[in-house]
């Protein structure tokens, strides 16, 4: 198969689902002498707009799991603005060390449903948005080797294709529903409604947990406030320099402490070609 241009493509709220697309991707241009390009879908202005490929392109596509799938606030996106014809694709995850359960199925099926042809796939257990305590390091250098073995098969397996190689593969099923998060009583944790609080003692008004809200939910002129939906990504805790925010919410917190309780052991990547 003739491919002229390679795609970087991510929603990477805390930066670890970017660094292994963008990883494989560039292995991949190396591997079929071609560019590569990035699109980051992660803040809203960026989803303002469609993203439609050719049968001549070679997307690597990417999501951290949530709560088992993809980001029910960015699935929307995905099904109905990133639209292939007959361009191949490889689909990766990235989870936080408990389990990607059935995010990768998901993406796969969503792609394949918008015009793409996703013919390898892989998981990476990465560092959780939520505490260091699980997967702490990763991705590393051994996680982006995987990563760059896996497009480096995905390379041959498109060179030796006269026309689009076999569908991959993957566990899970796309139309299950979302994994229900427990706290340390091990009854369901509910913590929708709950949003960052700001150390204003700490806070130097910089509006960089403002700027990387994925949801464009933190009022920038006064970050206190936070008018919009938060999806706990932890964005705006992550890059804030002075470690100004952080989340009170009781039942978040028990959550947190039943995954550092259960899901410290190292995970394994999966890959699938």
């Amino acid at each position: 198969m003739n491919v002229n241009q390679v795609w970087a493509v991510y929603w990477s709220a805390t930066g670890n689902t970017k660094t292994l697309v963008c990883a494989a991707a560039k292995r991949l241009a190396e591997e079929l002498q071609c560019p590569v390009k990035e699109l980051d879908f992660t803040l809203p202005a960026a989803r303002e707009k469609s993203l439609e490929f050719s049968a001549e392109d070679m997307v690597v596509i990417g999501t951290p799991t949530y709560a088992g799938k993809l980001p029910n606030k960015i699935l929307p996106y995905v099904q109905e603005s990133i639209k292939g014809e007959h361009t191949p694709a490889m689909a990766i995850v990235t989870f936080g060390n408990r389990s990607y359960d059935n995010s990768l199925a998901e993406l796969c099926t969503t792609l394949n449903q918008n015009g793409f042809h996703t013919i390898s796939a892989g998981a990476f257990a990465c560092r959780h948005a939520f505490t260091d305590r699980l997967a702490f390091g990763h991705p590393d250098k051994s996680d982006l080797g995987q990563a760059e073995e896996l497009a480096a098969k995905t390379a041959e397996k498109l060179s030796k294709a006269e026309k689009l190689p076999e569908l991959v593969a993957v566990p899970g099923d796309a139309a299950a529903p979302y994994y229900v998060p427990k706290g340390t009583d091990g009854q369901p944790a509910k913590f929708l409604k709950a949003k960052p609080k700001a150390d204003m003692e700490k806070c130097t008004g910089c509006g960089i947990c403002a700027k990387v809200c994925p949801m464009g939910s933190i009022n920038l002129l006064d970050i206190s406030d936070v008018p919009g939906i938060c999806i706990k990504c932890q964005a705006c805790i992550r890059s804030c320099p002075e470690h100004a925010r952080y989340f009170d919410d009781p039942a978040f917190l028990s959550h947190v402490a039943m995954l550092e309780q259960n899901f410290t052991e190292p995970k394994e990547n999966q890959v699938f070609v």
